[in-house]
């Protein structure tokens, strides 16, 4: 059964690997069930571009890495565990709190991933 009261949790432990790439990626939603973040409008992206987010829902959070669907090779290191957390090709949904291996692969992931987006200008 799926511990709800954990979700906040999880919400903050995701939340806090897209706050510090903010600059150069832009603010676009922070309420108590949703955190976006995208990057800068630019002449290629005259309205930005999505990047990533965390949303609490009612059956997970889901931690959202839209560079990882652009570049999809990000994935090929990925441990078993951390892709058995993916729903489609760049999000990933968790019921419990990470641990702190998860925690550090998803930090890396994601760094590896806002590398990967200015390489191809688009922070």
């Amino acid at each position: 059964m799926v511990k709800q009261d954990q979700f906040p949790q999880i919400f903050t432990q995701l939340k806090t690997l897209l706050q510090p790439l903010v600059p150069p990626l832009v603010v676009g939603a922070d309420s108590l069930d949703s955190y976006v973040v995208n990057a800068p409008a630019a002449s290629k992206y005259p309205a930005g571009q999505f990047v990533g987010s965390v949303r609490l829902g009612k059956a997970y959070v889901s931690y959202h890495l839209m560079p990882v669907y652009m570049f999809p090779t990000l994935l090929d290191d990925l441990s078993a565990p951390l892709k058995g957390r993916m729903q489609g090709k760049s999000c990933f949904n968790f019921t419990q709190p990470l641990t702190e291996v998860t925690l550090a692969e998803l930090t890396h992931l994601t760094s590896a991933s806002i590398e990967r987006v200015r390489q191809a200008n688009i922070v």
